[in-house]
């Protein structure tokens, strides 16, 4: 069993940064693949990025390609989403998740999004 809790949303004008966190419990941390989803009003859930449980591996989605950067601290027990350029179609509902079949094998464990809003 792992829980996500992701902090760092807020409000932010165009251009400017944000930085993702999303705490893990659980000692199986480490052996669990990451990713970052969103979901906007009216829209589905849209996967962002996600990352191999070494870190070694990082996948994007092609809207936030060079301007968003995943990474994981094992020791910290913390995945994070920095997130650079930001555009007013960035803002949703940031949700981070743990999965054991790899970063493109499917998530099993959810936390409960943070709103990061970009304002024009």
């Amino acid at each position: 069993q792992v829980q996500l809790v992701e902090s760092g949303g807020g409000l932010v004008q165009a251009g400017g940064s944000l930085r993702l966190s999303c705490a893990a419990s659980g000692r199986t941390f480490s052996s669990y693949a990451m990713g970052w989803f969103r979901q906007a009003p009216g829209k589905e859930r849209e996967f962002v990025a996600a990352i191999s449980w070494s870190g070694g591996s990082t996948y994007y989605a092609d809207s936030v390609k060079g301007r968003f950067t995943i990474s994981r601290d094992n020791a910290k027990n913390t995945v994070y989403l920095q997130m650079n350029s930001l555009k007013p179609e960035d803002t949703a509902v940031y949700y981070c998740a743990a999965g054991p079949r790899g970063p493109l094998g499917g998530y099993d464990y959810w936390g409960q999004g943070t709103q990061v809003t970009v304002s024009s």
